[in-house]
C-alpha cells in the first residue's frame, strides 16, 4: 500500500488523523503503519463507529427476560449409547480439536503464553503438556491422528511454536497441529476516531474469541478440516487442565441428538461467579455474560431453593463443521469495553490515561447460540473436569488448579483399589500426577496398575509412559 492509497482509504472512513504524524517517522515505522492500515477490516470500523453512536444514543434494543435452558443428564445408559457414538466418530477421523490459547500469563506474574505456565504437580509440566498428551491419548485409542488446531495470538504465536518444538510436540506427529493466529482490531475514542497508542502505531488488542471462526477461514484451518473429512470440532480453553478433551461421551450424545452446537455446563458455586449462563430466549438459546445479568437474577431462586440461573457455560463446545463453517461467513455482534488505552498526543508524546478513554471491540464465540438449530447443554461435575488457571492466589489459581488435579487422579486411583493417604481437608496428602498418555480414564488406569505391583504411596506419585 502507498502512502497516498493509505490516506485515501482513511479520509473515506473521517480517519486521517492515524498520518498526522507521518513526517517524524523513520522508513521502517512509516513501512510498519502502511501495513496496519492495508490490514484494517473497513466495514469492521463502521460497524465500530455505528456501535458508539447507538450505545450513546440508547438506541440498543432492551432484551426480554430470560429462562433458563433445558439442560440433559446422562444416565447409565445414555452413557453408554452416547460413548459408543463418540468412539465410532473418533475412529472413523472425524472429530478435530480446537485449542483457544491466545493469552498471555501476565496475571499469574508469568512472561509468556498461558499454555506454557508450568502446572503439573509433580512434574511442573505446562498446561500445553495435558492438552497435547490427551490428543496424543484419543489419537491412539482411535487408532487414527486427532487433528490439534491452536489458534495463538500475535504477541504470543512464536513462542507458542516455540514451547511445541522445544517438548518434542509432547509426542504429536507436528502434520496434525496446526497453528494460526488470532484476529486483532483497532480501538477507538468516544468520537469514533482510531486510537495511536505511537506516533507510527495503532493501538490493535484481540478480536476476542469470537474471532476464531474468521481466523480459521483466512488461516485455511477450515479448508485443512474439510480435506480431512472432519464432521465435528471440539472446542476448549488453554487455562483449564481437567477439561476431558473430546470426551466420546459428549460427542456422541451431540451426533445422536443431531444438533450444530453443544455446550457442556456446569452448577454455579456461588450466584456472583464469574460465568455466562445459558438461557432462553424468544424461543432461541444464549448465554448471557455474567456481567449483563442483574444482581436480582443472579440471585433469583425456584421453588426448590436452588438458583433459577444455576449453569454456567465454561467454554466447552462442540460444533458441526458445516455450521462452523457457515458462522464464519456471519457478522457476529460487536461488544464493547471501556478501557484505559495508551494514546499518542499532538506532540508525539505518550501516556497511559488513569480513566478509561477509549473503546475495545470483541466477537464472542456464544454469539453463534441463535443461528443453531438446535443447542445441546450437558451438566458435567465440575470437580472432573473444571479448574481453570486464571487468578495468581485464591479461586481458580495455580495452587487451587494443582490441588484438583491431585485430587481428580486420587479419585482414580481409589477406583483402581490404591488408597492414598488424605489431609484435614480431604485432599491428597502428596501430590499426584498421570501422564494422559498413561492413562486417559479410571477404567485405563485400573487396566494399567493390575499387577504391576504395589505403588508407593508415602511419597509423590507420578505415572508416566517411559
Amino acid at each position: 500500500m502507498t502512502l497516498e492509497q493509505a490516506r485515501k482509504q482513511l479520509e473515506a472512513e473521517n480517519q486521517a488523523h492515524v498520518l498526522r504524524h507521518w513526517e517524524r517517522l523513520d522508513a521502517a515505522t512509516r513501512t510498519a503503519l502502511l501495513e496496519q492500515i492495508a490490514a484494517l477490516d473497513l466495514a469492521g470500523i463502521g460497524r465500530m463507529r455505528a456501535q458508539l453512536t447507538d450505545q450513546g444514543r440508547g438506541t440498543a434494543p432492551t432484551p426480554t427476560e430470560p429462562l433458563p435452558a433445558p439442560v440433559v443428564r446422562l444416565d447409565d445408559d445414555l452413557y453408554r449409547r452416547a460413548r459408543a457414538r463418540g468412539e465410532q466418530a473418533l475412529r472413523a477421523g472425524e472429530v478435530a480439536v480446537l485449542l483457544v490459547a491466545g493469552g498471555q500469563g501476565s496475571r499469574l506474574g508469568f512472561e509468556g503464553p498461558k499454555g506454557a505456565y508450568p502446572i503439573g504437580p509433580v512434574s511442573d509440566a505446562v498446561l500445553f503438556y495435558f492438552h497435547a498428551r490427551k490428543v496424543l491419548a484419543l489419537s491412539r485409542s482411535s487408532g487414527r491422528p486427532v487433528p490439534f488446531y491452536i489458534m495463538t495470538s500475535g504477541s504470543n504465536d512464536a513462542a507458542t511454536r516455540a514451547c511445541f518444538a522445544a517438548h518434542g510436540w509432547f509426542g504429536l506427529d507436528p502434520a496434525d497441529v496446526f497453528f494460526f493466529k488470532q484476529g486483532m482490531w483497532p480501538a477507538m475514542d468516544a468520537d469514533g476516531r482510531l486510537i495511536l497508542d505511537a506516533p507510527g502505531h495503532l493501538f490493535m488488542s484481540p478480536d476476542g474469541h469470537g474471532g476464531t471462526l474468521s481466523a480459521l477461514r483466512a488461516s485455511g484451518g477450515l479448508d485443512d478440516m474439510r480435506r480431512r473429512g472432519i464432521r465435528t470440532v471440539f472446542y476448549f480453553q488453554v487455562d483449564n487442565p481437567l477439561v476431558e478433551v473430546a470426551d466420546p461421551a459428549f460427542v456422541g450424545l451431540h451426533l445422536l441428538r443431531g444438533v450444530d452446537l453443544s455446550i457442556k455446563v456446569c452448577a454455579k458455586r456461588d450466584p456472583q461467579e464469574g460465568l455466562g449462563v445459558v438461557v432462553q430466549r424468544g424461543g432461541r438459546s444464549e448465554i448471557v455474560e455474567y456481567t449483563e445479568l442483574t444482581e436480582e437474577q443472579k440471585n433469583r431462586r425456584g421453588a426448590d431453593g436452588e438458583l433459577v440461573f444455576r449453569y454456567g457455560s465454561v467454554a466447552i463446545h462442540l460444533f458441526q463443521f458445516d455450521f462452523l463453517a457457515r458462522m464464519a461467513e456471519v457478522a457476529l455482534p460487536l461488544h464493547v469495553a471501556h478501557k484505559k488505552i495508551p494514546v499518542c498526543a499532538d506532540d508525539g508524546t505518550v501516556a497511559t490515561p488513569a480513566a478509561p478513554n477509549g473503546y475495545k471491540f470483541e466477537k464472542f464465540i456464544f454469539d453463534v447460540l441463535p443461528y443453531a438449530n438446535e443447542v445441546l447443554n450437558l451438566m458435567f461435575d465440575r470437580r472432573e473436569e473444571f479448574s481453570p488457571v486464571k487468578n495468581a492466589a485464591g479461586a481458580d489459581s495455580p495452587d487451587s488448579c494443582r490441588r484438583d488435579l491431585a485430587a481428580k487422579w486420587a479419585r482414580w486411583l481409589a477406583a483402581a483399589g490404591v488408597d492414598v493417604a488424605r489431609d484435614g481437608e480431604g485432599f491428597p496428602a502428596v501430590p499426584i500426577e498421570i501422564d494422559p498418555a498413561y492413562a486417559r480414564t479410571p477404567e485405563e488406569l485400573s487396566e494399567r496398575l493390575d499387577g504391576a505391583g504395589s505403588l508407593d504411596t508415602g511419597r509423590p506419585i507420578h505415572l508416566k509412559l517411559s
